[in-house]
C-alpha cells in the first residue's frame, strides 16, 4: 500500500506539471494569434532602402516580395511609379514595373 500511495503522489505531481505546460502552450498560442491579428496589412508597394539611413532607395518591390531586405517602407502607387521614373531599380523577381504598367525602364 505505501508504494501505491507513493506512486499516486508522483503521478499527481506529474499531472500538475503537464497541466502547467499545457496552459503555457495555450497562452503562447493565444499571444501568437493576437500578434497576427494586430499586424498591419502588407502595403501594395515597397521601397527598399540603402545601407545607410540617408542613402536613397535601391529598389522598388511589390508588397510582400521575399527579396526585399529588412530596410523597406510601404509607399503608394504614385510614389512607386515616381521612383521607377527616377531610375530606382525594379526588383527582378516580383517585377513591380510590369505590375505598375511601367515598361519604359
Amino acid at each position: 500500500m505505501p508504494r501505491l500511495r507513493t506512486l499516486e503522489t508522483w503521478l499527481a505531481l506529474s499531472l500538475g506539471r503537464v497541466r502547467q505546460q499545457i496552459a503555457a502552450a495555450e497562452r503562447r498560442e493565444q499571444e501568437r494569434q493576437r500578434g497576427e491579428q494586430a499586424r498591419p496589412p502588407m502595403p501594395d508597394w515597397i521601397l527598399e532602402g540603402g545601407l545607410n539611413r540617408g542613402s536613397p532607395p535601391v529598389a522598388v518591390h511589390v508588397g510582400g516580395c521575399h527579396m526585399a531586405s529588412k530596410r523597406w517602407k510601404g509607399v503608394s502607387r504614385d510614389v512607386a511609379l515616381r521612383a521607377l521614373t527616377e531610375g530606382i531599380d525594379a526588383c527582378g523577381h516580383c517585377r513591380p514595373d510590369a505590375a505598375l504598367g511601367y515598361l519604359d525602364g
